[in-house]
């Protein structure tokens, strides 16, 4: 209520988001921190997932337009940047004063516009009824005979064999004339005193663009603090049993042990049930990456091959980087596993072309943000809490006119029955998205398109609640991308998003 649009609004306890939904919706940038990672996904659900009224922004050409509507003045020339500073078109309330309509001189210019067309009309007026009616005597409606009464169509017969009296549709078509244009010239002298009038805006009524629909944009800065909170008193004295950074968890077990007991009730779960790779055995590693060993079948309990496999768990609060998974996947080979299972919550850009070392597959699963909240979950082992998702299969083809297209075949999976890396088809893609110049900073959705393995088609109508331009639909429910000049940084982002939220993103390099 007490800010701009574009400012700036903080929100330390947001709960479940509604002052980023507010925000949002009337054009203020936004801040919203929570310790609750439920709070943190409700807020970010809330906000991706509604629809915001498009205003019209003062600092645009639409904009420019409905304020010369309003002022009743020519339209600016000026260019216009889309600056959501400037604020939005907004409806106001006139303040009129006895000297705003003294120093308006438009009214002269209306009075005089009009009173050329209504003098003829009242000469004639007055020549009819035989009147010498001023502008504030015209009646509205034709006035009765003096000789009504006397018998019915008769009149008194002037030279010439006029009737007289004001008899006939003639009288009642000029009065009617007249008024009209007396309504009409005061309409505008209304309008232009209630233009050039002081005025207070409605902050809270701006125009709205109907023909639009408007979603949040991507966000900024989306992150959770890589460091831990140590508790103080009263006299600033560390609390001990904060710093021992196993609050949180079952007495006595740290982040590490949680995570193990996890992963061994639950499994890494692929993009296929049969793909699910289910720990019989996990033990503690003596490692300076690898802090378990994990044994499973290849191939199916019976008849398949043992298998061991190297432990790697992220930081509890950060991301994974490709070194760190080098060196990991480095340890993996030294020990003999045979393969190396990443857990993290986060992994960086680099890191999602780093699939095998030598001999060694690198499996990197991402965990659900549950596990934060290990403390107050059921471990029944039925939740996807480590699911690895694949590296996206792309094929990059240029065209003869220069440009580039981009082709998403699928993803590769590693097929624990096997221990061999298959491509899986575009089926299991939800969506995917290109940055079609990666700065290696942010990634910016430049074109974005549908797959859906039911009719993502009909989940839009409902959602947006209004029908879609099926062709319109047709060129972003595809597996090939539309040509795009090739990249002024040299590199491409291919973001890919499966049915279950996960996503998986890779960088491209085009020459």
């Amino acid at each position: 209520m007490t800010t701009d649009p574009g400012d700036l609004v903080l929100d330390p306890t947001c709960g479940s988001g509604t002052t980023a939904y507010v925000a949002e919706q009337w054009g203020r940038r936004w801040i919203t921190i929570d310790t609750s990672r439920v709070a943190l996904a409700l807020a970010r659900a809330r906000v991706m997932g509604a629809r915001y009224p498009f205003y019209l922004l003062k600092d645009s050409r639409d904009g420019q337009q409905k304020e010369a509507e309003l002022t009743r003045t020519l339209p600016s020339n000026d260019p216009t940047y889309g600056n959501i500073r400037q604020g939005f078109v907004y409806e106001r309330v006139p303040h009129i004063m006895l000297s705003t309509i003294a120093n308006n001189a438009e009214i002269d210019v209306i009075y005089d516009t009009y009173q050329e067309q209504m003098e003829p009309v009242r000469a004639q007026i007055n020549a009819h009824f035989q009147q010498n009616w001023q502008e504030w005597e015209i009646p509205r409606s034709q006035p009765p005979s003096p000789w009504e009464g006397e018998g019915k169509g008769e009149g008194r017969q002037g030279e010439g064999g006029q009737a007289e009296g004001g008899q006939g549709e003639g009288g009642q078509a000029l009065l009617a004339e007249w008024w009209r244009l007396r309504i009409a010239r005061q309409k505008e002298i209304d309008a232009s005193i209630a233009a050039k009038a002081e005025y207070e805006y409605l902050y809270d009524k701006p125009y709205e663009d109907k023909s639009k629909v408007r979603v949040a944009g991507p966000f900024t800065v989306e992150s959770l603090s890589p460091h831990r909170v140590l508790g103080v008193d009263e006299n600033d004295e560390l609390i001990d049993f904060v710093a021992e950074g196993k609050a949180g968890y079952a007495p006595g077990q740290s982040f590490e042990q949680m995570i193990l007991e996890n992963l061994k009730t639950a499994g890494v779960q692929q993009a296929h049930k049969e793909d699910r790779i289910t720990f019989f055995s996990l033990t503690p590693w003596p490692g300076t990456y690898i802090c378990a060993e994990g044994r499973y079948f290849e191939g199916g309990k019976d008849s398949g091959r043992e298998r061991r496999a190297g432990i790697f768990i992220g930081p509890e609060f950060g991301t994974v980087s490709r070194p760190d998974l080098v060196a990991a996947a480095r340890e993996a080979g030294d020990a003999g596993f045979d393969v190396l299972v990443a857990c993290a919550f986060n992994y960086d850009a680099r890191s999602t072309d780093f699939s095998r070392l030598g001999a060694i597959p690198v499996l990197k699963a991402r965990m659900n943000a549950d596990l934060h909240m290990a403390q107050d979950l059921k471990n029944t082992g039925k939740g996807n809490l480590f699911v690895i998702f694949g590296e996206p299969d792309i094929d990059i083809r240029t065209l003869e006119s220069g440009q580039i297209q981009v082709k998403v075949n699928g993803v590769d999976v590693f097929d624990p029955s096997t221990g061999a890396v298959r491509s899986d088809s575009a089926e299991g893609i939800a969506c995917w998205f290109i940055d079609t110049d990666y700065n290696e900073e942010s990634f910016f959705v430049r074109q974005a398109y549908f797959l859906g393995a039911n009719d993502p088609y009909s989940a839009l109508k409902t959602s947006l609640k209004a029908e879609i331009n099926e062709e319109a639909w047709a060129t972003l429910n595809s597996d090939l991308s539309r040509p795009f000049d090739k990249p002024a940084s040299g590199r491409i982002a291919v973001k890919v998003i499966n049915h279950l939220g996960d996503e998986v993103m890779k960088v491209f390099r085009v020459p």
